[in-house]
């Protein structure tokens, strides 16, 4: 087993931000918001929950690599990556982990409003 620890840094620094985002639309949405000022939160949340997301699968990749093998992630699908993150406790459910892969690879497409507010709504569950 490998000794050399993953430096999550980045990735704390994202998930605080995901929640200060998720905090203020919570505290704010049922305020005077107007539907730009609204907006605009949703986006932010969107936009930190892409980063969060996109975080957490590479160091769960970089994990495996430097405690399984360092070839047990190449070439695989994501839901291999989650099974075998699953596997190792590094995540319980590789069903829900899909739906924010899938929200994920939905948010360039967040120009559409319909769009934007489901992948809003994962990004809340995100967390």
């Amino acid at each position: 087993m490998n000794t050399e620890r993953l430096d999550l840094t980045s990735f704390q620094k994202a998930v605080s931000a995901l929640s200060k985002s998720v905090e203020v639309f919570q505290r704010f949405s049922d305020k005077n918001f107007t539907e730009d000022e609204l907006d605009i939160v949703k986006a932010g949340v969107i936009q930190h929950f892409e980063f969060c997301y996109e975080l957490c699968w590479k160091f769960m990749k970089r994990w495996l690599e430097m405690n399984v093998s360092p070839d047990v992630a190449d070439g695989v699908t994501r839901r291999e990556l989650f099974r075998f993150s699953a596997e190792n406790k590094l995540l319980k459910n590789v069903d829900e982990w899909m739906v924010f892969h899938g929200a994920r690879g939905r948010t360039s497409h967040t120009y559409d409003e319909t769009v934007a507010d489901e992948v809003f709504a994962v990004a809340m569950d995100f967390l």
